[in-house]
């Protein structure tokens, strides 16, 4: 059957759709305010480029454990009750972040591997300030580690096989509405009510979303709203086997390390675009906070349209009788190619072409992780979803963890020279795509051995 021939009334996967799409918008915003006040929480708080690293650090390490720990969290409990919890704490850790208004400035505390005694020379101090938003961070990134591992598993329930890539692409795509809001409702707040208010007013952006899902979400066979038409189609592909496989022994599987290196490879990219890209704008070009909002907005409108457009090809191609993995593959390394121009971005003295050349490259990222997400339903029983990408999501945590304290340091010591991060940049997607192949040429699904199947 399908989607035209359906019945009016048999449509409603696309409102929990919505409802994704603007979880991860909120989950976006959230993040996405440290970045865009990192110019003026630097001058007033007295940072450098090693510190916000230390705090981007914690950031990704916690959101790697929150990303491992909520697929399996997320398979244990349900996406209704987990989703809810999960957007519940990381609103008040986004809250947290603006109680560091109240902690001076001036008063430091050591680090954690200190040489000599507290005020001699060679010690390393550090603003307090830092350890307060790297607990607000950690806290952060737990929470929002679950979002993902929620979503996808949302749509390996709600969505068939042939419509998953385009409902990932779409709630996806909330992450760059998520970095166009914030941009412009950001530096307005901090402006006119202080940065602590961006802080507080993003945050309660969860609870009312929350007040929605509790409200709107059920699981496809217990909703009141649902068609046996819907979910009959929802429904049209051959049934999983009845089987959990166990957190470790999922590592036993090509299909999962081919989603591992996919993650590994390109998650870092895209924190880069989001964490530092401010702050390129403000070194390189001169761009303030309160100028910043249009170059973003552009940025992340033109990745929009990649995220959808990457889930519309794939599946499009699917529609028109490709196979599931010529289909796939074909549209990341479209997407991978459009990712290489992205090396000039540094080097060129105009502000728009740099955008733009940015914005090609969000673009591509966002439409080759909308099939990178999918892959983990075309290849694996829905129970073990969450938990596959949760275990993509720790990886890539904590490569972006490390990632990040390069980037503060190749900043610091090169005096916030953006080329070499540009170049390493455009050539890994094609790297990426080359491996995942290399591990999984046929994107062939899962095949549970006996020992998992007694195991479950």
């Amino acid at each position: 059957m399908s989607h035209s021939q359906l019945p009016k009334g048999g449509r409603y996967r696309w409102a929990i759709c919505a409802l994704l799409f603007f979880a991860t918008t909120i989950n976006y915003i959230d993040r996405a305010v440290i970045a865009i006040l990192k110019p003026d929480l630097i001058a007033e708080l007295h940072w450098n480029e090693i510190d916000y690293s230390n705090i981007i650090f914690w950031f990704s390490l916690a959101y790697a454990i929150g990303y491992a720990a909520g697929g399996w969290f997320l398979d244990r409990v349900g996406v209704r009750r987990g989703y809810a919890i999960v957007v519940f704490v990381w609103s008040l850790a986004a809250i947290a972040h603006g109680f560091n208004r109240f902690v001076s400035p001036e008063s430091h505390l050591r680090d954690w591997f200190p040489f000599g005694q507290p005020g001699s020379e060679g010690i390393w101090l550090i603003p307090s300030t830092v350890i307060g938003f790297s607990a607000a961070r950690l806290m952060l990134g737990i929470a929002e580690g679950g979002n993902f591992p929620a979503a996808v598993k949302s749509v390996s329930e709600w969505f068939p096989k042939k419509e998953r890539a385009f409902a990932t692409g779409i709630f996806n795509a909330g992450s760059n509405i998520g970095v166009m809001i914030a941009p412009i409702m950001v530096p307005w707040l901090a402006k006119n009510y202080g940065w602590e208010t961006a802080f507080y007013v993003t945050g309660a952006l969860g609870f009312l979303w929350l007040a929605f899902w509790l409200k709107l979400y059920y699981a496809p066979q217990d909703h009141p709203r649902m068609t046996p038409t819907e979910l009959a189609y929802i429904r049209s592909d051959p049934p999983d086997p009845p089987v959990h496989v166990p957190w470790l022994m999922l590592l036993r599987y090509r299909q999962v390390w081919a989603f591992i290196t996919g993650m590994f490879l390109s998650s870092p990219i895209w924190w880069f675009y989001l964490y530092w890209v401010p702050g390129f704008l403000y070194d390189k070009h001169g761009v303030k906070v309160d100028q910043m909002g249009w170059y973003l907005v552009a940025i992340y409108l033109i990745a929009d349209l990649g995220s959808i457009g990457g889930g519309w090809l794939s599946s499009r191609l699917i529609e028109q009788g490709w196979s599931v993995n010529a289909a796939r593959k074909t549209t990341m390394l479209c997407c991978a190619l459009c990712v290489t121009p992205v090396c000039f971005a540094a080097s060129t003295e105009s502000v728009w072409v740099a955008v733009l050349l940015i914005g090609l490259a969000a673009s591509a990222h966002q439409g080759f992780s909308a099939n990178l997400y999918t892959l983990v339903s075309d290849t694996a029983p829905r129970s073990a979803v969450s938990s596959i990408v949760g275990i993509g999501g720790m990886v890539a945590g904590i490569s972006g963890m490390f990632n990040a304290k390069v980037i503060g340091y190749v900043l610091e010591w090169t005096g916030k020279n953006y080329n070499v991060i540009f170049v390493a940049a455009s050539f890994m997607y094609l790297i990426n795509l080359a491996i995942m192949h290399a591990i999984n040429p046929r994107l062939m699904p899962m095949k549970l051995s006996e020992e998992a199947a007694k195991a479950a």
